[in-house]
């Protein structure tokens, strides 16, 4: 199948409407979630590869991609109900969740609210507790804050432009720079009263998930469906800019990424592993948070072993 040729729908679900991308197929229900700031477009390479065998679709939470951007919901029970509702209107009554980031906050919110609604769960880089203090003390010694160069003042008049200063900027995004980026980029794009180009997600929706993610605990112990989660493990390359860094930044960043998060994240995952014992864990040297882009065959391949381990899923759809 072309990654392109999908359906591109809304439905009106918790009094706002929420847009998502359908490719069909026959199966169970498979549910790609994205992370912060990106739109169901992410997947748009990714998530069709599945529909031999599943029915597969992607979705736009509130204040993402094509869905409305109210101010407020942000928090777990609204995002939630969000999902429960798109999920009603669709005649899905049982769905393997897939998310990536962010996405965690649905996955195990439902999970834990709706456990007789989910078959598997799927984290992309994704099975984080932004609230606990180890988390928040790791991302303090983070250097990069203090050394990426602040977003340019001069308008920009296109999305080309747009696109070109954030892989400048952000090494990270250029690392996997191309098709998909650009695509679901532009589905987070407007442009303002004055003609400029500028994210959807306004700052104050930007604050409303960020306090989300410093108060949200995700209900780990209560899981007892499948688990496949990917831990992406970077070496710091792809943090690298030779445009602005210079040598010492380098050695900062990567000091950073070896010696302070590669361990905390390797302990995480001890945790994580203890709080799901069924969970299968898939650990990415040099790995980017990006994963189902940059590592894509590595996670087609886990997770279509994953999803087709159990013929049961069909019984169960």
């Amino acid at each position: 199948m072309n990654s392109f040729s999908c359906k591109s729908n809304f439905v009106n679900a918790n009094g706002i409407r929420l847009h998502y991308l359908d490719w069909d197929g026959n199966g169970p229900a498979l549910l790609f979630i994205s992370g912060m700031g990106c739109s169901a477009y992410i997947f748009k390479q990714l998530a069709p590869r599945f529909a031999d065998r599943f029915h597969v679709l992607a979705f736009d939470r509130r204040g993402h991609g094509d869905s409305d951007y109210p101010e407020t919901g942000y928090e777990p029970n609204t995002l939630t109900e969000d999902l429960r509702q798109f999920l009603d209107v669709l005649n899905i009554n049982k769905v393997i969740l897939v998310g990536h980031s962010m996405g965690y906050i649905e996955l195990c919110h439902f999970t834990a609210l709706y456990p007789e609604r989910v078959l598997k769960l799927i984290f992309l880089d994704a099975a984080y507790d932004m609230s606990a203090p180890e988390t928040q003390a790791v991302l303090a010694k983070d250097p990069l804050p203090g050394i990426m160069p602040a977003w340019p003042d001069e308008q920009l008049n296109t999305i080309e432009e747009y696109i070109a200063t954030i892989t400048r900027l952000y090494p990270f995004f250029a690392a996997i720079a191309g098709q998909v980026m650009d695509e679901q980029t532009k589905h987070s794009l407007k442009r303002d009263p004055d003609n400029k180009i500028v994210p959807k997600m306004t700052d104050s929706i930007s604050k409303e998930i960020n306090n989300t993610f410093a108060s949200y605990s995700p209900e780990f112990s209560t899981i007892q469906v499948p688990v496949l989660s990917f831990f992406a493990m970077p070496d710091g390359s792809d943090f690298l800019s030779s445009d602005y860094m210079a040598e010492e930044q380098k050695v900062q960043v990567i000091d950073f990424v070896q010696k302070v998060l590669i361990p905390d994240r390797k302990k995480y995952i001890e945790k994580f592993q203890q709080k799901i014992p069924q969970a299968k864990i898939v650990e990415i040297p040099n790995g980017h948070h990006y994963c189902f882009i940059k590592q894509e065959e590595l996670v087609f391949d886990k997770m279509r072993k994953f999803l087709l381990e159990s013929n049961s899923l069909m019984a169960q759809a």
